[in-house]
């Protein structure tokens, strides 16, 4: 166990955090003064991890600095049932061949935040797979319909006569057996977990189990500021993006976006921020690109990252822009259409709105028409600028 007094443990721990069930209670299982099974489930059901999943694993890595017991559960076994959490309709089920690919993946991408050497990787495959008929139906009465369908998700599917499929309604006693298999003390989650985690506890007070403290993670708003971090959205920072790409990414995000990643993507206490709060903005910024960097590639390479983002924009010398080979347009095509296509926009309606903001140029002159149209033959080239960060140089070979 840390050294680390109770109180100053949990201003750490509780940085950042949404919901935890009782301050009092958390303390309480603190004191108990031995290391605390701390769980976290990830259903693997796509390859990729990016700085959303990364909230809630430098959550773990906070309890696994104070000497607790991290367990970072891989749900080979929920992801075949799927999570309706957020769904709007039944989305279907992965196969086992599928999820032990992504699951690889996981195992490869979560050690640039956990200490390996002090993290128990679960499969909850290995509880529930030798589950038989009784089993189940035992299981199950311990919950009521009712109890289940007071999900808001489920309630607003309902609402709107969409369907629900009869095994997602296992999937929150599922996740809940989880925690009373792992003989859980803390249960980790995203702030849209909690109807499922509070089900852990029910589940393990009913079994006689001390019940698991509740502790979530809000969901981290992605690039725009808006949405939350997502692939499918284009508004994400990826764990295995190169160095550049992470640090620019960092870069272009407002500055209110930052004192919120600050909190949530460091170890920095509130202190800390409010004091760098009183220096220069483009400072704090350099220093949260330069920590997600650091954190995925080391130091040498964030401060590389960091200067040829210097170079590359505060001096706006562009020589060294990248050239990116692009085919010609026989026909005129919108320029919102190819920002999207070439990822400097997150989508087609982003890059309008990009445009007639000013805040796109071709070749140095702002474009404000967001019908813009381009035109490229064999031997062209086009130096394009989205914000202060995106420069890119289009050629035609």
């Amino acid at each position: 166990m840390s050294n680390v007094s109770i109180p100053d443990a949990l201003e750490l721990l509780l940085k950042g955090s949404v919901t935890c069930h009782t301050k009092d209670a958390f303390e309480a299982r603190l004191k108990l003064g031995r290391p605390l099974r701390v769980k976290a489930g990830f259903d693997p059901t796509a390859p990729d991890l990016h700085l959303g999943h990364g909230v809630l694993l430098r959550k773990m890595a906070q309890f696994q600095k104070l000497g607790h017991t991290v367990i970072f559960l891989i749900g080979d076994f929920t992801g075949m049932i799927g999570d309706p959490t957020g769904k709007k309709a039944t989305r279907p089920p992965l196969s086992r061949e599928e999820i032990a690919a992504n699951a690889e993946t996981y195992k490869a991408q979560v050690f640039k935040i956990l200490d390996p050497e002090k993290t128990e990787i679960r499969f909850n495959s290995e509880w529930l797979d030798p589950l038989h008929g009784p089993d189940w139906i035992r299981l199950a009465s311990k919950f009521t319909v009712a109890q289940m369908l007071e999900r808001n998700d489920f309630q607003k599917r309902m609402a709107a006569s969409e369907p629900i499929s009869f095994h997602e309604l296992l999937y929150p006693l599922v996740q809940a057996y989880d925690s009373v298999a792992l003989k859980a003390d803390v249960e980790l989650g995203g702030n849209d977990q909690l109807f499922n985690l509070m089900r852990g506890r029910d589940l393990q007070d009913s079994l006689g189990q001390p019940s698991q403290i509740v502790l979530t993670v809000p969901l981290l708003l992605g690039l725009d500021g808006v949405e939350k971090m997502s692939k499918s959205l284009g508004n994400y920072i990826g764990f295995f993006e190169a160095p550049d790409d992470q640090f620019g990414k960092a870069m272009s995000i407002s500055d209110d976006l930052m004192w919120n990643w600050y909190l949530l993507l460091t170890d920095k206490l509130p202190a800390d921020i409010e004091t760098l709060k009183a220096g220069h903005p483009m400072d704090a910024k350099k220093g949260l690109a330069k920590e997600i960097v650091a954190q995925f590639h080391g130091l040498a390479e964030a401060a590389a990252a960091e200067e040829r983002w210097v170079r590359r924009f505060s001096e706006r010398k562009i020589e060294d822009v990248p050239e990116i080979v692009v085919p010609s347009l026989e026909v005129a095509t919108l320029l919102s259409k190819l920002l999207a296509e070439r990822g400097m926009a997150p989508s087609r309606k982003e890059a309008e709105r990009l445009i007639g903001q000013g805040a796109v140029s071709l070749d140095g002159a702002k474009v404000v028409d967001s019908q813009c149209k381009v035109n490229l033959g064999p031997g062209d080239t086009l130096l394009v600028r989205v914000g202060k960060l995106k420069l890119e140089r289009w050629v035609v070979k």
